[in-house]
């Protein structure tokens, strides 16, 4: 993949700019525990999942989806018999999420003050929007920003959409992500340019399938400031 006649450089949030995924495994493991009475771990987070994906489109993605889906399953594995003070211990869980500290990958203000000014940066992003706005937030990095797009889904058509509101064509476009899904795939078949970076844990339903073939070339790197080597 060349980078050239390049304008704008997508970014994703969680797990490329900063740690996402490893909070929602560990409130995985909390609410398995008080789930143990009627349960195994592996059981329960596979019905946790099970119900987070049934009700995707109506929640959305983000931490208060999840913790719909955590209440509903706790009622399903109890078969109603789950105490109120379990219920609120399982909206504790969600509170604490909410407040974690936001912890920065792989010196991404640096990296940000080396484009800043050969490029269009943005954010693009998926999930509740204010939670992600929370996150950016404390993040410091929205000085960087030129443009901020939370999506609910991010699929061809709203990567299309994306680049028409940002009045470019698709080549002029890079996307810096870690998902395969909703990073690297969509924009290579409309077109534009990736980078996929890789994070030590990726949710399942971000998994690509085995066998899927990638038609159009990408770079892919193991941390985030090797993206210089291509763009500086």
């Amino acid at each position: 993949m060349e980078i050239r006649d390049l304008k704008v450089i997508a970014f994703d949030a969680d797990d490329t700019l900063w740690q996402n995924e490893v909070f929602f495994r560990e409130a995985e493991d909390r609410f398995a525990a008080l789930m143990a009475p009627f349960m195994p771990k592996e059981e329960s987070i596979n019905v946790l999942f099970s119900n987070e994906m049934k009700h995707l489109r109506l929640y959305g993605y983000g931490i208060k989806g999840f913790m719909l889906s955590m209440v509903e399953t706790a009622m399903d594995i109890s078969k109603g018999s789950i105490g109120a003070e379990a219920i609120y211990e399982i909206l504790e869980i969600g509170r604490r999420m909410m407040n974690k500290p936001v912890e920065l990958l792989d010196d991404v203000e640096s990296i940000f003050n080396r484009l800043n000014g050969r490029y269009r940066l943005i954010l693009a992003t998926k999930g509740d929007l204010i939670d992600q706005e929370r996150k950016l937030y404390k993040s410091g990095l929205e000085k960087h920003f030129h443009h901020v797009e939370v999506m609910s889904e991010k699929k061809e058509d709203d990567y299309r959409k994306l680049i028409r509101h940002l009045d470019i064509e698709p080549h002029e476009f890079l996307m810096v992500g870690n998902s395969m899904k909703s990073d690297i795939i969509p924009v290579l078949n409309i077109g534009g340019k990736a980078i996929h970076i890789p994070h030590e844990i990726t949710w399942q339903h971000e998994m690509v399938e085995d066998g899927h073939v990638v038609k159009a070339s990408y770079h892919q790197f193991e941390k985030l400031s090797d993206i210089l080597s291509v763009l500086s």
